[in-house]
This record gives structure tokens, sequence and C-alpha cells, in this order.
């Protein structure tokens, strides 16, 4: 059965007047029916960025540059703009970053879900349609979900108005969810509901989802496997098992390194990783991380590391990987 979601060597540029900058450089991976990817990553390592391009809303000047994505056999790139308004929202739906800036501040919380919901279902009555709005908000844990379908968004807090996008891009039940930092902006103790949430919606309904994140706490509770991105390359890819246990990529052991571990006898300091991320007007021709990595070589700084395939569907791109492993 072919997956769902199927990413081939995509690239995304912005044409800026002073160069052009590859925010995403030839990524590739597949996601099946209930399967949930963690893609984790430093700012500007190209994360949103691949979100936007997937749900076809990339702002000028960027542009994708080439590749391929296949949603349920069907090539998005190739569809009229009429024709991603018509997946967005009922079989693709996003979680944007800031809620506040998603919203829309001249209509009520109310007529914004009801609204999505009767645009993508034109067949539900205006009364089910509220019905459904107001299930989703309890599920998001708002109180008091009737009084808020009628506040605007200006009237809710930042984290209120977080769980109202998490409730409205869940509320046509999508076969994708993008979720581009959805708990940033949330205490520990919604961040845990809002998680149980989606995992409880994707058992319900085989919903495959896409979590974009830097927290690696978060990729463990809820991920099935984890691409890891730096400089718009993919340079890690597989299980969590694989990740958090049995690292390859210098880049990836660099994260895990500076996140707190809970399961020491003795708390050990956090090592940073040393110096800036990389300048993507002027990258280097090998690897993104070359410059920051302490067992840099020659042929880092000059040539791309091809992936090689480790172990079953963990794979990950550094030349001190064994040679005859390479693809």
């Amino acid at each position: 059965m072919p997956p769902l979601l199927e990413v081939k060597d995509l690239r995304v540029s912005f044409f800026t007047p002073v160069g052009v900058v590859k925010a995403v450089d030839g990524i590739s991976y597949s996601l099946d029916n209930g399967e949930v990817m963690g893609i984790v990553g430093e700012s500007g390592s190209g994360k949103s960025v691949e979100a936007f391009a997937l749900m076809g809303i990339l702002d000028d000047p960027g542009k994708i540059s080439g590749g391929s994505v296949l949603f349920d056999g069907q090539s998005i790139l190739d569809l009229s703009r009429k024709e991603l308004e018509q997946i967005r929202g009922s079989r693709i739906s996003m979680i944007f970053q800031n809620p506040m800036d998603s919203l829309n501040p001249v209509y009520t919380v109310g007529n914004q879900m009801i609204g999505v919901l009767r645009k993508h279902k034109s067949g539900i009555s205006l009364q089910d349609a509220k019905e459904k709005a107001l299930e989703m908000l309890r599920l998001v844990g708002i109180t008091n979900p009737e009084q808020r379908l009628k506040q605007y968004p200006f009237e809710l807090s930042g984290g209120m108005c977080q769980r109202v996008m998490i409730a409205m891009s869940l509320i046509c039940e999508p076969r994708l969810l993008i979720a581009d930092e959805p708990t940033t902006a949330l205490d520990v103790t919604i961040q845990a509901q809002i998680l149980e949430l989606m995992k409880s919606i994707k058992e319900r309904t085989d919903m495959a989802i896409i979590f974009i994140t830097h927290n690696l706490a978060v990729i463990a509770e809820i991920c099935d496997k984890v691409s890891v991105m730096y400089g718009g390359h993919i340079v890690e890819q597989g299980s969590v098992d694989d990740i958090f246990y049995n690292p390859s990529h210098p880049y990836t052991k660099g994260l895990l390194r500076s996140m707190p571990r809970l399961d020491e006898a003795q708390a050990d300091r956090l090592i940073p990783i040393e110096g800036t991320p990389i300048n993507m007007l002027d990258p280097n021709p090998g690897c993104p991380f070359a410059p920051r990595c302490d067992s840099c070589m020659r042929i880092c700084v000059n040539e791309m590391p091809p992936f090689a395939v480790l172990n079953g569907a963990h794979s990950a791109s550094c030349w001190l990987t064994k040679k005859d492993e390479y693809k």
C-alpha cells in the first residue's frame, strides 16, 4: 500500500535581492496513515518552510524549485489554487506557530470555527456545526466554551488562542495534520492534555501527523519516527529509539547533549553546540554542520555526504559512517 504522504527531493528557495537562500535543499521522507513523524532542529533549519510548501502557502519571494509531493497518490505541487483550497482544512490541516497572527481579529471564535466546518462539510446544519465547535473547544481544555464562541481573539490569552487554533485545525478530522510548535505557548499541564488529545484523535481516525518542534521531550512522547533538520537538509532519520538511543550524526548527538536528562543518577552539565548557525546565503559545498562539528574533516567541508543506511529505516548523512553503508 503506498504511503499517505511521499516527499521526494523537495527544494524551496527564496530569491532575495542579495542572493538565493536555499531554505529547504532536497529533503525526502514518507508518512503512512496513523503515523507521527517529528521534525526537529534549531530555528532557521527549514522546518516551517517545508510545512508551508506542503500546504501551498509560501510567501514571496519563496518558490518551490524542485522535487515532488504526493498526498494520497495525488501530486500537490500540480494542483491549482482552488483545488488546494478544497484540500486545506479538510484533508490536510495545520496548526500554526503564532496563534495571534493566525486568527482573524474581526470575527468571533465561533464564526471562524463554524465557518471552517461548513466550508468543507456543506451539508452540515448551523446548529450541528455549533455543537461540533463546542465539542472541540471542550476537548482542548477550554472552559465555558459557549462564552468563548462569542469572543474575539484579542479577548483571549495567547495560550487560549493556541488551543482555539488546535480545535479549529482538528474540527474537520483531516487525514494529515501538520503541527508547527503547537504547544509552545502552553503550560506543561495543557501541553500534556493537547498531546493526549492528538494521540486520541490519531488512533480514532488513523490521522497522520507531522510534528514540528525543538522540544525533544515532546518528540519522545508522541512520535513514531524522527527527521533531524539542519541548514535546509535532513541529516538523520530513524525511529524514536534510533534517534534517542543510537544517534549517528554529530548534530543529533549535540541536540541530545544539550537536553537535560532525568534518568541519570547525577545531573551532568549541559553541553551547548558551539559556533553559529550556517549562513544560508553563502553555505559551504559540503555538510552544512561542518563548521560547528568537533569531528570535521577536510572532505566534510568540500563534499556533501550521501545518506548511509545504518539499520533498517535508520539513516544519516555523515562522512563518519562506514563507506560500504552508502546508498
